[in-house]
């Protein structure tokens, strides 16, 4: 009994060490996977969340003082509301993995992209967001209170108004012409534009020198302004994926949920075995 004690208290220590960061299931997180349009996908936010993403997006409109989330309007339904596919879920997800949405304990984002007008859908995002103080990272008269989730609105954003806001519970997602924008890191945490109006190669074929620098020097800049970098519009493919994570770009857009994830595992297996104890972010 004493052998079989010690044998499983070290496969215990094992199974630590080797996942490190990783969930029950086995998949770590992973840091630059970004669910585009994720509401359609057979289980939102939960398929996305069982491959490991960090980032997760929804499209919103505001619809009798609802938050429905559709692609269009015409493809609306009364019951696929945000609360009931994304917040509900994610303080459920919490509340069952110690307070963080994933085993590494560091904080998800959820895009939410407004489809209809952005002063009347802030205001009941803001008023909906307020009584989920658990979930979301917030701020109220300068002050910033962490959570395991960021929300940011992109879309039809209203810039001022929620830079005026407090407390305020998202972010916006600013665009390259922010690029030296004053707004605070936590206003501004995110800068995302359409890749293909800044670069000409679509993901086949050589990505040449000149527009690798560019890219290069565009995720430097951010990043020296502490925000985090994504382009939509990109090729869905791993050509793509493979320029966007070796230029740092932080969220990498897909709809193919378990390609992106593969992809990034077998990254991370190169990195454990030229890093021998490394863990899994």
């Amino acid at each position: 009994m004493r052998n079989l004690y010690f044998a499983a208290l070290s496969l215990f220590f094992l199974v630590t060490i080797q996942y490190g960061a990783a969930g029950a299931d086995g998949i770590a997180p992973r840091r630059q996977a970004h669910a585009h349009n994720d509401y359609l996908h057979p289980r939102p936010l939960l398929d996305a969340l069982d491959q490991g993403f960090c980032s997760v997006e929804a499209d919103v409109f505001l619809v009798e003082g609802k938050l429905l989330v559709a692609h269009t309007f015409l493809e609306l339904k009364p019951e696929n509301t945000l609360e009931s596919l994304y917040l509900a879920p994610l303080r459920e997800r919490i509340r069952q993995h110690d307070g963080f949405v994933h085993a590494d304990r560091k904080p998800i984002s959820l895009l939410i992209d407004f489809k209809s007008d952005g002063e009347s859908t802030f205001a009941a995002l803001n008023e909906l967001l307020s009584h989920y103080k658990d979930v979301f990272a917030w701020s109220e008269n300068g002050t910033l209170h962490p959570g395991p989730v960021v929300a940011i609105v992109s879309g039809n954003r209203p810039i001022q108004t929620m830079a005026d806001a407090s407390p305020r519970f998202a972010g916006i997602d600013g665009r390259l012409s922010d690029l030296d924008s004053p707004l605070s890191t936590d206003l501004m945490p995110l800068i995302s534009d359409n890749w293909s109006q800044h670069f000409k190669w679509r993901g086949s074929g050589g990505f040449s020198a000149a527009e690798n620098e560019k890219l290069t020097n565009l995720v430097k800049q951010i990043h020296e302004r502490g925000r985090l970098v994504r382009f939509w519009g990109t090729a869905d493919n791993p050509a793509m994926w493979r320029v966007l994570r070796d230029a740092g770009v932080d969220q990498i857009n897909t709809d193919d949920l378990r390609g992106l994830s593969r992809f990034l595992e077998s990254d991370d297996d190169v990195e454990r075995a030229n890093n021998p104890g490394t863990k899994s972010d």
